[in-house]
C-alpha cells in the first residue's frame, strides 16, 4: 500500500476516533483529551493511538484504561463510518506532549514577562 495511502488513512482514523471520545459516557474518559497521533502499520491491521490531557499523564493513563475497554466499540464504529476493508486492531497509549508543551509556553511566558519588567524599569 503506498505511504500516502496510510497517512490518510491514519488521518481518518485520528479524526473519527476523536469525534467518537466526545460521545463516550464512560466517566474515565473525562477532561480535555486530545488524540496526538495515530500509526498505522504497513498493512493497515494496526493502529497504535497516541491520547495526551491536559490535566497531566495520570489523566491520559485513566483515559486509555477506559479507551482500552471501549476498543470493541470504537473499531466498530471507525468501520462504519470509514468504510475499510480491514478496520486495524486500536491499541491506545498515554502521551504527555500537550503537558509539555503548555510547560513551555508557561516558562516562555515568564521569560517575556521578567523582560518586559527590565525594560520598564530601565526606562
Amino acid at each position: 500500500m503506498a505511504g500516502y495511502r496510510i497517512d490518510r488513512v491514519s488521518e481518518d482514523i485520528k479524526r473519527e476516533i476523536a469525534a467518537i471520545i466526545r460521545e463516550l459516557k464512560d466517566p474515565r474518559i473525562q477532561g480535555m483529551l486530545t488524540v496526538v497521533n495515530v500509526e498505522v502499520s504497513s498493512d493497515a491491521s494496526f493502529a497504535k493511538v497516541y491520547v495526551s490531557a491536559m490535566e497531566g499523564i495520570d489523566t491520559a493513563k485513566l483515559a486509555v484504561k477506559g479507551l482500552t475497554s471501549a476498543t470493541g466499540y470504537i473499531r466498530r464504529e471507525i468501520g462504519k463510518r470509514l468504510h475499510l476493508r480491514k478496520t486495524p486492531e486500536l491499541k491506545f497509549i498515554a502521551d504527555d506532549s500537550i503537558e509539555k508543551g503548555m510547560n513551555i509556553t508557561r516558562m516562555l511566558n515568564t521569560i517575556i514577562n521578567e523582560e518586559n519588567a527590565d525594560d520598564g524599569e530601565s526606562q
